[in-house]
This record gives structure tokens, C-alpha cells and sequence, in this order.
């Protein structure tokens, strides 16, 4: 077979079928993807889409994100130089035309939660759509191999839930983005260049959760990935972030990963957690053993195999900073008793904690209530896990952090709620689901105590780190914008324009909303952080259009007046 090659700036990349551009690029050693206006480089970060660091310019079309797309014998890609726009302007509406769909049950969110929905709602009767924005749909819990076997049990639980979903008869959609919510409910999404227009009986938001960095000098350096986006490269195209690899951070996440990229062949240099080892708190592993003995083990085996592996593991050790040099990146980190060290790596992995994905809920006003001890919002859900929207449910991480297993239960309360709210089925029995939901929340409740769950706090860092990737605003212009229009974080971003790139403020907003609140004294609450403002996620003006042409409802722009979340 002749090998398959694309090009990146005029050098030759091979791939293999399956991959995703991100992975050709970082399995060819490119790592740098985009310019910024002040000509500083940048790469894969997030690796789901969510950070819109990894743009590139693809066959002449620049904005394209490289986490998000195939990787196809022949394609011309070239770095993404700043302010990019297409050579030549052109809008046309879709060849395709606008599907509309009208099921009973919309489930957004094909992961752990959001399959397990679509399957008890398909047994309750209901007519069910399941739309994922990945091409293999398995969420960041399950994350599917593009190609081959899984990799492990984790990885074929996965395909088997997806194989039931598939089985009840729900239809399932890849590929979709959707980038409105309004009042109805009424959505809009495009797959393969086509506009969706969805407007269900009932709905189920199932988005999941985003990673958590930690903002110090050189984290927007290319090579420092979350550490889920070195996950999705291994697990769904067995690419290795690097050759060299360390990670940093708090929670079992960094330990599962860095575990896997052992057995992978990468030479993991460390592990850096910022906590004190879990033996430490032995009431909590007890009580965390007595809710799921396994999931402990499992993590007990985890420690034990990369001390095997020779890997070191640092606990109480902060990330001071990383800066780049001509093979790779330093990383510089302080143990507990002040001391510091370096580490040479060709990729930094980071995950300190998470950040619910709940824009959506957000613009369809389902209200939150902020957790101080996560620094995060969280959804109000009663125990049939509906929103207070009528109508509309929330499971797993987008709603608050409790782990798959818990989504999973999560789904299965919601989906047959949903379906019966549709006016399908007959019983509404849910109470032995809430007996084992119950025990893996008190399992998440004790695990979380035991690592550090706690935003990071910015007093002590430097003027000069960036807190907005997109906008390239620092700690200092922030701090300045606060002396000059304190109040509310809608005048910080007029007066900084932190939070106006393109991810949204998903990275910067909730800093900022602390940042604000410690400065005026004022507590956090929904309305503290920015409004989510569509369109929530990249499309293009053509699908816009195509879209409000369908409609036979009121236009976009009406609607975008309803939102509750406009202010």
C-alpha cells in the first residue's frame, strides 16, 4: 500500500485512515498551528474543539480546527496566520438542503450520559435523536479508537453502549454542532455543511465537562496540551503527545493517562500533583472504598504500575512556570518543602479539575447556583433530573461533576422522564436508580476531597500571564480594566476584551468572575460570568442563513432577543 501523505507549509506529512489532522501534525512533530497578532505561536490545546487554539488553514479555507477534522491524502495545510479570512468572499447557501426534526426526545451529547438517555427513552416508546459533535460518538469517558480494536475494557464498555444505543432504535447523528438554543425549546446545528433545525418535545443536555489549566508563564507555549487532548490522541488514533511527556495537575485523570502513554512507549518523566498523597486522608479512601471498592483498586493498580514504570510521582508540587527550548519545553515545578526542579519534555499534559459545559443550559435559562469549593457553576435539578425549564433535563458533567458512572444512571432517570414528559410510557419508577446514583455520588464526594478540587488563586502570579488565550490579555491589563470600569465582568470585557476570541470566554470568564468578585465583594452567581452569546460554536455564515430561510418560526434574530441570557 503507497504510503498517504498531506502537506503542512510545503513539508510532506504522512497519515494514516482515520486520523485526525491534529493527530498527523503531532505524530509528524508539528506542534506549532496558528499565529496570533502579537506572532506568537500556538497548537493543539483542548483537543475537542473547545479552545479554537488549533486553527489552520486548510485546501485555501483558513479557521478550520485541526482537533476537529479528518486528515485526507492530498490536503494543503498551511499555519494560520492572524486576522484570517477566505481570498475570495463568497456566501451561497448549502447545496444540501436544511433538515428539520421534530423528535420527542432530543438528547445533545453522545457520551456515557447521553447514550444510556437515548436508550431508556427508546424503550419507553419515544421517538429519539441523539446528536454528538464527534465522528465516532463515546464521549471523553468512552472516547472510541477511529480505527481497530479497542484498546481496553473502558474503551469496549464504550462500544457496547453505543451498539445499544444504536440497537434501540434511536437515531444517532455524528458530526453535528450546534451552535443555538432558544426558547420552545428550538435549536440550530450544521452537519457536513447543512443547517439542522431541531425543535423536540422534550430535551435532554448532555455536553459534558471541558479541563481545567493552570495559568502560569509559558502555558499557551505549543506542546502544552490538556491532558484529555494527549488521551483522545492515543485512545482514538494511538498517537503519543510526545516522545518525553509530564503531567501536572490534580485528580485520577493525569494518572489514567499517564499510565496509558507509558504502555504506549512515551518516557513519562513525571507526575506532578498538586495534593497531598491520598493516604493522608484515610477517612476519605475508606469512605470512597466503601462506595465503589473497584474504582479503588483501579486507582491503586494505576499507582502501582507506573512506579513500575519507573514513573515519579511528585504530590504536594505546583507548576511554577515552562518555557521553551530548542528541544522542547522546560517545565520548572516547587515541591513541598519549597524546593524546585526542572523536567525536559516534548509535550506538558495539564488537568486541574473541570469546567461544566453548560452554555446551552445557560441560554435556555435554566438557572445555576455557584459552588465555591469548584469554582463552577452548577445546574438546579430536581431528582427526575429536570432543569427549571420545563422540559428540559441535564445529565453528567454539564450539570456538575460525578463521573460517568454516575451519568450513566443520570441518563437513565432522565431519558425515562423525558419520554414520559413526551407522553410515552406508563410507569415512572425511578427510585432503585436513585439508590445507586447515590452511591456514586458519595464515591465522587470522597474522591474529590482527596485531591484539589479549589480554582487556582492568582494573587502571587505575574502581570504578565496571559489569563485570555484568544485576546492575549494579561493578569495586568485585567487588573488595570477593573480600576478603570469596575462593577460587572460585561464592563471588564468592554474596557480589556477579555472573553471576546473565539472559545468565548470558556478559559478566561470564570477567572475573570473571580477576579471581579474579590475586588468588589460582591458573591458569584450565574449572571457574574459572561453570557453565553450564539453562535456558541463555529459555523458559517452560510448555514446561518440557510437556517433562518427554513424557519417557519420567528428569525434568528428575534429569537437571539428572547434569550434570557442577552444582558
Amino acid at each position: 500500500m503507497s504510503e498517504k501523505t498531506l502537506t503542512f507549509d510545503g513539508a510532506l506529512v504522512s497519515m494514516r485512515d482515520g486520523q485526525s489532522l491534529a493527530s498527523a501534525l503531532t505524530e509528524a512533530g508539528q506542534r506549532a498551528y496558528r499565529d496570533t497578532s502579537s506572532s506568537a505561536k500556538r497548537g493543539l490545546f483542548c483537543g475537542m474543539g473547545v479552545c479554537q487554539e488549533c486553527l489552520v488553514n486548510v485546501d485555501g479555507t483558513p479557521n478550520v480546527r485541526a482537533c476537529m477534522i479528518a486528515a485526507k491524502p492530498g490536503q494543503v495545510v498551511k499555519t494560520q496566520v492572524a486576522f484570517a479570512v477566505l481570498e475570495e468572499t463568497r456566501i451561497t447557501l448549502p447545496s444540501q438542503p436544511t433538515l428539520k426534526l421534530t423528535p420527542d426526545v432530543l438528547i445533545i451529547g453522545g457520551g456515557a450520559g447521553g447514550l444510556s438517555a437515548a436508550i431508556a427513552a427508546r424503550r419507553m416508546g419515544a421517538e429519539v435523536l441523539v446528536v454528538d459533535e464527534r465522528k465516532v460518538p463515546g464521549g471523553q469517558y468512552y472516547k472510541q479508537a477511529a480505527d481497530g480494536p479497542p484498546l481496553d475494557r473502558q474503551q469496549a464498555d464504550g462500544a457496547a453502549l453505543l451498539i445499544d444505543a444504536k440497537a434501540s432504535g434511536a437515531e444517532i447523528l455524528d458530526d453535528v454542532e450546534i451552535w443555538g438554543a432558544f426558547d420552545g425549546p428550538l435549536y440550530f446545528g450544521s452537519r457536513d455543511g447543512a443547517a439542522l433545525i431541531i425543535q423536540p418535545k422534550t430535551s435532554i443536555i448532555a455536553t459534558g465537562a471541558y479541563e481545567r489549566p493552570r495559568m502560569v508563564p509559558g502555558w499557551t507555549l505549543p506542546g502544552v496540551v490538556m491532558t484529555g487532548a494527549a488521551q483522545t490522541l492515543w485512545r482514538s488514533y494511538r498517537t503519543l503527545a510526545g516522545a518525553r511527556v509530564a503531567f501536572c495537575g490534580s485528580g485520577p485523570l493525569n494518572l489514567q493517562v499517564a499510565l496509558e502513554l507509558s504502555k504506549g512507549g512515551a518516557q513519562v518523566a513525571l507526575v506532578a500533583e498538586t495534593a497531598p498523597s491520598p493516604t493522608t486522608k484515610p477517612l476519605h479512601l475508606i469512605g470512597a472504598g466503601i462506595a465503589d471498592p473497584t474504582l479503588i483498586l483501579k486507582g491503586w493498580n494505576m499507582v502501582r504500575q507506573l512506579r513500575k514504570n519507573l514513573v515519579s510521582i511528585l504530590y504536594q508540587t505546583d507548576l511554577l512556570e515552562i518555557e521553551k527550548c530548542d528541544n522542547g519545553l522546560v517545565v520548572t515545578l516547587r515541591g513541598p518543602r519549597g524546593d524546585t526542579q526542572t523536567a525536559t519534555v516534548d509535550a506538558l499534559c495539564l488537568n486541574y479539575g473541570f469546567e461544566p459545559q453548560n452554555e446551552i443550559l445557560r441560554l435556555l435559562g435554566a438557572k445555576m447556583k455557584y459552588d465555591p469549593a469548584f469554582g463552577q457553576l452548577r445546574c438546579i435539578r430536581t431528582n427526575a433530573c429536570e432543569t427549571t425549564v420545563h422540559g428540559i433535563f441535564a445529565v453528567g458533567d454539564c450539570a456538575g461533576l460525578s463521573g460517568a458512572l454516575a451519568a450513566i444512571v443520570e441518563g437513565r432517570i432522565a431519558g425515562v422522564a423525558a419520554a414520559k414528559q413526551s407522553g410515552h410510557g406508563n410507569s415512572f419508577n425511578i427510585s432503585i436508580n436513585q439508590l445507586t446514583l447515590g452511591r456514586h455520588r458519595r464515591f465522587q464526594k470522597h474522591l474529590w476531597h482527596l485531591y484539589s478540587v479549589a480554582p487556582q488563586c492568582l494573587q502571587n502570579t505575574p502581570d504578565e500571564v496571559i489569563i485570555c488565550r484568544c485576546e492575549e490579555i494579561t493578569l495586568g491589563q485585567i487588573r488595570s480594566g477593573l480600576k478603570a470600569a469596575p462593577g460587572h465582568v460585561g464592563t471588564l470585557k468592554r474596557a480589556t476584551r477579555v472573553g471576546m476570541g473565539r472559545c468565548q470566554g470558556r478559559y478566561c470568564g470564570a477567572v475573570a468572575a473571580r477576579i471581579l468578585a474579590e475586588t468588589t465583594g460582591k458573591p458569584i452567581e450565574d449572571f457574574s460570568h459572561f453570557a453565553p452569546r450564539v453562535p456558541i460554536k463555529p459555523v458559517s455564515i452560510d448555514v446561518i442563513l440557510a437556517a433562518e430561510n427554513s424557519l417557519d418560526v420567528a428569525p434568528i434574530a428575534a429569537a437571539c432577543e428572547r434569550n434570557p441570557h442577552k444582558k
